[in-house]
């Protein structure tokens, strides 16, 4: 059946956290997906394991989204039972963390029991344990979402570990590319995020893959004009995630001694969730001005003459970057930074992969903000045509038509 004709669905979607409030590029994807598929109509029992309870301003984002939000509590990261599951368990640390739930567990067996669905929706393979044992015993087919491929975030990740820990880190990412083959072979589709993503994923589940593009929510940036004469560049992440971590200390190891150089009044804006205290210290100099959490972003975009993206790892397409250009700001960016966006060089971005490179880009931009404007114009111009919620919520809906066949053969005789 055509995802545009697609009717409403009765669906279990599944996630190892809130997506509400949105601290991350992961949570405003799942918080936009299913706004979206709430408007087509389809009705959506959505549970969730969660290191932070459902509050009211919780309850008040996610319930008219939902027939049912369901939140359990996750075992605090200190817990024995964590712990000892993550030193000794064959499962990878991610997957211990979140794995091993038996009340999750429970509860899922519960709503497999109770109804039958027309989708199974799990994000990340590292979520995928409490609920495989289900899934198998009733034979029931399922979508899985990976926003990246996590065998590949490793050296971000292991990055911040000490020496000391190495054959740890050694001994995990073994327990990681064993499990997400495992994971993605037991999917009847698997959905990436790239183009790029999809074809690895392929390779190492062997399962149908297709592509959900991430979007933009392009009329929250729409009125954003940012401030091309001023000094201001800004960077904007969640840094509970390791490549934002690796980011920003990069840049300020790397790129902006190089970038003062050239431009001394130059000032670096770092924005978002879960900042880490020990960058104040260690960076001390005034120019760089220490926002974390920032509730509105547009606001603190429209002060900003350029969004820096120094990423050299992560996966997937970055949201951060993707409402940058919806702002109108000029970008530099790596080209792991741009992935998935298919941008230009010079036309919708300036791409640098060295620190050097990154320095005298945004120099250049900074210097010349007739020619920032026009970057930023075109970046903009670029998003609305290419990237939208909308497009992302049909991209799942032809997700979801290619699960229908093997949903139909597998469950057809259920009530």
């Amino acid at each position: 059946m055509p995802h545009d004709t697609l009717p409403p669905q009765r669906i279990l979607w599944t996630m190892p956290y809130l997506p509400w409030p949105i601290t991350s590029g992961g949570k405003a994807r799942q918080y936009h997906l299913l706004r979206c598929m709430a408007e087509r109509g389809h009705r959506i029992t959505l549970l969730v394991q969660s290191k932070t309870p459902a509050d009211a301003a919780v309850h008040a984002a996610l319930k008219p989204l939902v027939d049912e939000l369901i939140v359990l509590p996750r075992r605090p990261l200190k817990h024995p039972l964590t712990l000892w599951h993550a030193a000794c368990s064959r499962l990878p640390l991610l997957t211990s963390i979140n794995g091993f739930a038996p009340a999750l567990s429970a509860r899922f067996e519960a709503l497999l029991q109770s109804r039958r669905w027309d989708i199974v929706q799990i994000e990340h393979s590292y979520g995928l344990q409490p609920f495989l044992a289900a899934l198998q015993r009733h034979r029931q087919p399922f979508l899985l979402v990976e926003h990246n491929v996590e065998s590949e975030l490793g050296a971000a990740t292991y990055g911040q570990w000490p020496a000391a820990a190495r054959p740890l880190v050694w001994y995990d990412q073994w327990r990681a590319r064993r499990w997400e083959r495992k994971a993605l072979a037991q999917a009847d589709v698997v959905v990436a995020v790239t183009d790029s993503d999809a074809r690895k994923l392929a390779t190492l589940g062997g399962r149908p893959t297709c592509v959900v593009s991430n979007g933009v929510d392009t009329r929250g940036f729409a009125d954003v004009q940012p401030d091309a004469t001023g000094q201001r560049v800004l960077f904007v992440g969640n840094y509970e995630y390791a490549p934002n971590v690796d980011a920003v200390e990069w840049a300020l190891d790397e790129v902006w001694p190089r970038l003062w150089a050239l431009r001394p009044d130059a000032r670096f804006v770092v924005c978002g969730h879960a900042m880490p205290d020990a960058w104040r210290q260690r960076w001390p100099d005034p120019r760089i001005d220490w926002r974390g959490y920032v509730p509105s972003l547009p606001e603190v975009q429209s002060q900003s003459a350029v969004f820096m993206a120094p990423l050299r790892s992560g996966g997937g397409s970055k949201l951060k970057v993707l409402e940058a250009l919806a702002a109108g700001l000029p970008v530099v960016s790596t080209r792991e930074g741009l992935s998935g966006l298919d941008v230009q060089d010079g036309v919708q971005a300036r791409v640098a992969d060295t620190a050097q490179a990154m320095a005298q880009a945004t120099a250049e931009l900074l210097a010349q903000p007739d020619r920032a404007r026009a970057l930023g114009q075109a970046a903009r111009q670029h998003v609305g045509a290419h990237f939208d919620w909308r497009a992302a919520a049909s991209q799942l809906e032809a997700a979801y038509a290619a699960h229908a066949p093997a949903h139909g053969a597998a469950s057809g005789g259920r009530a």
